[in-house]
């Protein structure tokens, strides 16, 4: 792959990295929103810290680019069924939020089929 190629695949995988991350910092700063929506759709609320971990550990995983490709195809399932909580037809902002997430795990499969390319940091055995 050429560097410019490998350029191009750190930035992406960054940026999705970086996505997850904001949203564990969110989710740990204020989880009102959250937990109000998984109240509303019947789930208990302690959900919110469970899905703030794999937030985080995903996050700085892709970001270090270390499994990259399972976690990214993880990434993926998890924006596709995250993705119904915004399924509200007669609300326009949140229509954008699910089609947003269906473009981040489309993104997501890019990353689980192409790998992280050349730039990752070194896993200290």
């Amino acid at each position: 792959m050429p560097v410019s190629a490998d350029l191009a695949v750190l930035v992406g995988r960054s940026l999705i990295a970086l996505l997850f991350l904001a949203g564990a910092l969110q989710k740990a700063m204020d989880p009102t929103p959250a937990t109000q929506l998984l109240i509303g759709f019947g789930l208990p609320a302690y959900l919110v810290w469970p899905a703030l971990g794999f937030n985080a550990v995903a996050g700085v995983m892709v970001l270090a680019g270390w499994a990259v490709r399972p976690l990214a195809f993880l990434l993926a399932g998890y924006c596709a069924v995250t993705s119904l909580f915004h399924l509200i037809p007669n609300d326009p902002w949140q229509m954008s939020i699910f089609v947003k997430n269906w473009a981040i795990a489309g993104g997501c499969l890019v990353l689980a089929a192409h790998g992280p390319g050349r730039y990752v940091l070194k896993q200290s055995v």
